[in-house]
């Protein structure tokens, strides 16, 4: 019973941290689309976290993906 449980929590604990992925490269998007006055190689490391972010989330890493996502955010202000 404990065992299930666990795989319970565990599973839906994943699938929050798939779906929350596309949301967040969305908001990036979104901001990056409006053009913030950011310098050229901070926009430079902003797509290339973006990218990354998605390729994790790909791949099933998506607490990973989250904390990329996260980085190019913050680097976004937001």
């Amino acid at each position: 019973m404990k065992k299930i449980l666990f795989l319970t929590l565990a599973f839906a604990a994943t699938a929050a941290f798939a779906s929350s992925c596309p949301g967040e490269m969305k908001a990036i998007d979104a901001k990056l689309a409006t053009k913030p006055a950011l310098a050229a190689a901070d926009m430079t490391k902003v797509a290339a976290l973006r990218a990354e972010g998605e390729k994790l989330h790909k791949e099933g890493k998506h607490a990973e993906s989250v904390k990329t996502l996260d980085e190019a955010k913050k680097l976004l202000g937001m």
